[in-house]
């Protein structure tokens, strides 16, 4: 195969991964040598050695390698779309650092993608190799983007995946500190291919995502991109209000037809079920509201959405480093 005329850039968010993002990137650089390409890294800021390992990687193959370190820890959707605003490739492919994504796809990836002419294009699989609980959350977070973002329910919203220059550039526009990337890709473009590829165990270690991490990114996906909870906050208001106006009846009812005989103190039980029901759906509907400002006061008060701290490249055949 020969070098073509368009540049391909490889998004790895890296955390946490001494024992694998080396032998990624040595595999990467093997695999894509007669393809115009670049490997960026972007180190979330782990607490382990993966910032010498990436900078040894930088070192070792300046001429493919960029490397960018992040000045916290901010999540694996805003370390891919710091990854997106440092891309120059024509088209990027955004794939895990636990080899669960198999770098020997990227070259079919990447050719089915030219001849489609896909805006993106998303893998899946014929069987998982996430644990149960990864898995769970995934089919969750699968229904619940089908129901907010009007996803194809066919589709699975993997990591793993390839995006033109086109979708790359609308979604660095997004400025939002709560970037959900499947999110901003939805409401897009409807210009969406599937492809089926491996799904290998994990080299080493374990999965960071826990049950925190997958409740922030549900919420994320609720409050920056869908109004729908609040249109249910409305139907439940409702549905409550009428409710409350067939109690009134009832206990109506109940005063001067059925003469209850009851030892309750007259009023005891309409009155608890009243408060605890009208109080849990106020609580219920301050909350979602407080999500939705609290967003929008953190997006207007400038919060970033990722803040590089180093980055190491290669400018004009020599080694360029900026410390911000």
């Amino acid at each position: 195969m020969n070098e073509r005329n368009f540049k391909l850039s490889i998004i790895i968010p890296v955390y946490n991964s001494e024992k694998t993002i080396g032998f990624l990137v040595e595999k990467l650089v093997e695999i894509l040598k007669e393809y115009n390409f670049e490997i960026v890294l972007i180190n979330d800021c782990g607490c382990d050695k993966t910032h010498e390992i990436c900078l040894q990687k930088f070192k070792t193959y300046p001429e493919f390698v960029r490397y960018f370190k992040l000045s916290r820890n901010f999540g694996e959707h805003n370390a891919v779309i710091a990854g997106l605003n440092q891309a120059v490739g024509d088209y990027a492919i955004i794939i895990d650092d636990d080899f669960q994504n198999p770098p020997e796809e990227v070259p079919r990836i990447i050719e089915y993608m030219l001849e489609n002419k896909f805006d993106v294009l998303y893998t899946y699989y014929e069987e998982k190799k996430h644990s149960w609980f990864r898995n769970i959350g995934s089919m969750f977070n699968d229904r619940i983007a089908t129901f907010l973002l009007k996803k194809p329910k066919d589709l699975y919203l993997s990591s793993f995946k390839c995006i033109n220059r086109f979708l790359i550039e609308e979604i660095i526009k997004y400025r939002g500190p709560y970037p959900y990337i499947d999110g901003l890709i939805l409401r897009i473009t409807r210009n969406i291919g599937r492809i089926l590829v491996c799904h290998r165990d994990r080299a080493v270690g374990k999965s960071s995502y826990n049950l925190t991490k997958l409740v922030s990114l549900w919420i994320n996906m609720f409050v920056n991109f869908s109004v729908i909870p609040l249109r249910i906050s409305v139907f439940i208001g409702s549905g409550l209000t009428i409710f409350g106006f067939l109690m009134i009846l009832y206990f109506l009812l109940e005063l001067f037809i059925l003469k209850p005989q009851s030892n309750w103190p007259p009023g005891w039980a309409s009155l608890i079920v009243c408060v605890i029901t009208f109080s849990g759906a106020q609580l219920l509907s301050l909350g979602l509201i407080g999500e939705y400002l609290g967003k929008l006061f953190l997006t207007d008060n400038g919060t970033p959405q990722f803040v590089i701290r180093e980055r190491y490249e290669k400018v004009n055949q020599n080694e360029d480093i900026h410390t911000i």
